[in-house]
């Protein structure tokens, strides 16, 4: 299954910061993070991580410092800020409002359709 671009992009915020809240992480974990906890379904690339975590730290909401790892190589890791956190808690409350409505959109959608007097017996409004 391939998400939608925009849902991707949309998401991709609370995403990274919630996957930050954890702890500190560097560009390829976050990836891997991210290919994990959607059981593969989400696979992020550099050219899509490396924007939003470039945005994220321009307004505040993380921070980057570059570090040795034990092979010898130099990685920059990302790190949530108390901002950041305050941000999150805002995205969650917008995702779960979102993610209620459509919970309770597609519990209408599996109820038997009800005919319309407007629109006669089995029609919706695109079909009248």
């Amino acid at each position: 299954m391939e998400i939608n671009k925009e849902l991707v992009a949309a998401s991709a915020t609370p995403i990274v910061l919630a996957i930050l809240a954890e702890g500190d992480s560097y560009g390829y974990a976050i990836l891997k993070r991210v290919r994990e906890l959607s059981n593969g379904r989400l696979e992020w690339t550099d050219g899509m991580l490396y924007p939003v975590l470039h945005r994220l730290e321009r307004l505040g909401w993380i921070e980057s410092r570059w570090e040795v790892a034990e092979n010898g190589r130099r990685r920059k890791y990302y790190r949530v800020t108390r901002r950041g956190l305050e941000e999150l808690m805002e995205e969650r409350r917008q995702w779960q409002t979102v993610e209620e409505t459509l919970h309770h959109l597609w519990t209408l959608l599996n109820q038997p359709v009800q005919t319309s007097k407007r629109y006669g017996p089995g029609l919706s409004p695109g079909e009248a």
